[in-house]
């Protein structure tokens, strides 16, 4: 096992360490970016995937942009943070400033470590709209460069920097990838004794998918993956909102790789971030004593199981999104195969950071697993919960409200309106046949009663719950 160069074994520093330094974190987060072959995009591939730890069964709280952005600030579930949808009343920046969320975040839990923050990038859905005025910045974080408006066009926008609204134009120069990182390069260069915590999130490779200038002719023949479930031909035995949704025609399958070429050359604009950072943790001299992880807050479907975009769904493309870890004493080209998800990002900072999450934290610290020691008491189950709002109505291709369990080897959904699926990953990875009537049981049953424990979990019970054992069936 390769380990970076002259890094030493992970542990948490106490904030009271006197001159122990503590190690710098920054988080990356995609905006819509499925678990995909990172290998299309140099700097992310070279500088994070073999220079780090990759997670191969990382899953998402929620498929949909703010619920998740809400459980990565809070370490919670959907169901306990109450953050329900992207838009107000019931979601959104709205209902998360209101409820008084804003109070206790990564954010403020390592400022008070002492350490510096700074967030650039989006925040959360319809920020700030109507519920605080633009130049509005939340509790914990010293540096704040957020849109205010067009947030995904990357041109043309307005960002709230610091307290104070700057505008940008359509000029080269404006594109909204190289400006924040330029602002993230120049926070992680700050000559300043204290350690930093920078939280970047990009909106690549989420739709328009507008990308910088210079990437303008790439990908020019790349094509959507043609997996097993690319316009699935069999959904009869799926819910109705899938099994009533038509094939797609030639004319939607060329808007489906056209629109995959966009978000690659959107991500082109991402990579160039990651790789400037890179170099300005380097000159600075801190690459060496900095933890650098990367994400995204849901995944995208791009003509699998008949869907030609969007996300929100309980299918692999949805739920499973990469996470990459670098660092002093994390493993070279390594992959984690625990059960890992968006709750554990609070509590990995925090314990690097050597302070702690508050009590109402739900998720798990990775540490130990970017050591590659897997606790024995680890997680066996994960919650996907998604909502609507109350004035939606059904349409074909479009996933009701649902709660879904995902295991290592099954997921199993539970629709508001009683309908379910299973899928056995382990003889269907591409989720093609639905077993939930030909499954026994007490198999399907002990998965009903995990995902309804999970689902009713609060606080710390939820690493109870996590870890409740399903009946398992003899292997196919």
């Amino acid at each position: 096992m390769l380990l970076l160069a002259g890094a030493g074994p992970i542990r948490g520093v106490p904030a009271d360490a006197g001159a122990t330094p503590r190690p710098n974190i920054i988080l990356v987060v995609a905006d819509d970016l499925e678990t995909s072959d990172l290998r299309s995009f140099p700097n992310i591939w070279s500088q994070l995937v073999r220079q780090g730890t990759s997670f191969e069964r990382y899953f998402v709280t929620d498929s949909w942009c703010c619920p998740s952005r809400a459980s990565i600030l809070r370490s919670q579930y959907v169901h306990s943070h109450g953050v329900f949808t992207n838009t107000a009343p019931e979601g959104g920046f709205a209902r998360f400033h209101r409820s008084g969320l804003e109070s206790s975040t990564i954010g403020t839990w390592l400022k008070s470590a002492g350490y510096r923050t700074a967030l650039m990038g989006k925040y959360l859905n319809h920020y700030p709209g109507r519920a605080a005025p633009p130049t509005y910045v939340p509790p914990g974080w010293d540096e704040w460069y957020v849109p205010v408006r067009r947030l995904y066009e990357e041109f043309g926008y307005t960002l709230n920097e610091n307290g104070t609204l700057r505008a940008y134009g359509d000029e080269a120069s404006d594109y909204l990838a190289d400006v924040l990182a330029a602002k993230a390069s120049a926070f992680v260069s700050q000559p300043q004794k204290e350690p930093f915590f920078l939280y970047l999130a990009p909106v690549a490779p989420h739709l328009p998918a507008n990308s910088a200038p210079r990437h303008a002719g790439a990908f020019a023949d790349a094509r959507a993956p043609r997996t097993p479930n690319f316009n699935q031909e069999d959904v009869s035995a799926e819910p109705e909102w899938l099994s009533s949704a038509p094939r797609l025609d030639d004319d939607e399958i060329d808007e489906v790789d056209e629109r995959h070429r966009r978000r690659l050359r959107a991500m082109l604009g991402l990579d160039d971030m990651v790789g400037s950072l890179v170099r300005a943790l380097g000159q600075s001299g801190r690459l060496g004593r900095t933890y650098l992880f990367f994400t995204s807050d849901n995944g995208f479907h791009l003509g699998t199981h008949r869907l030609p975009l969007g996300k929100t769904t309980p299918f692999e493309e949805s739920i499973r999104v990469p996470l990459v870890a670098r660092g002093p004493g994390v493993a070279a080209g390594r992959t984690v195969t625990a059960m890992t998800a968006t709750v554990d990002l609070g509590p990995t900072f925090t314990e690097l950071a050597g302070t702690r999450v508050p009590g109402f934290a739900e998720g798990r610290s990775l540490v130990p697993l970017l050591t590659g020691q897997t606790p024995a008491a680890w997680r066996k189950n994960v919650l996907v919960e998604f909502y609507r709002p109350p004035d939606w109505s059904p349409t074909p291709g479009e996933a009701p409200p649902y709660r879904a369990l995902r295991t290592a080897r099954h997921t199993y959904v539970e629709y508001a309106g009683g309908e379910r699926q299973l899928y056995d990953l382990s003889a269907d990875p591409h989720q093609l046949d639905n077993i939930v009537t030909r499954t026994p049981a007490e198999v399907v049953d002990s998965l009903a009663r995990a995902l309804h424990e999970m689902a009713a979990c609060s606080g710390a019970n939820c690493r109870v719950a996590d870890t409740r054992p399903t009946v398992v069936p003899p292997p196919p």
